[in-house]
């Protein structure tokens, strides 16, 4: 398993923009997929976005489609998430995941390895 490590959360206005990093351990990184999920207080923890470790598909929850982007980069063991035109909506802990084998998916529950998470606020 890879550990993994969040950064960039943080407070900012509604319609601002921010840049989530996760970086990587081990050696095998460009073996995983990679994603995104939030959790808010009192609610699931909700699939945002994933990369595939291939070709780098991309794939993103209805409600980030067109204003949030991932993205890897394989040589420094690191996946981002720039996140615009943020929403209230999308206040929530952030947490950066990796599934073995390469493949997306869109349930938390297919992820082995976790970070810590990362508070992100919208104030509205």
């Amino acid at each position: 398993q890879v550990q993994l490590t969040e950064s960039g959360g943080g407070l900012v206005q509604a319609g601002g923009s921010l840049r989530l990093s996760c970086a990587a351990s081990g050696r095998t990184f460009n073996s995983y997929a990679m994603g995104w999920f939030r959790q808010a207080p009192g609610m699931d923890r909700e699939f945002v976005a994933a990369v595939s470790w291939g070709v780098f598909g991309t794939y993103y929850a209805d409600s980030v489609k067109g204003r949030f982007t991932i993205s890897r980069d394989n040589a420094k063991n690191t996946v981002y998430l720039q996140m615009n035109s943020l929403k209230p909506e999308d206040s929530a802990v952030y947490y950066c995941a990796a599934r073995n084998g390469g493949s997306v998916s869109r349930s938390p529950s297919d992820y082995a390895s976790w970070g810590q998470g990362t508070q992100v606020t919208v104030s509205s």
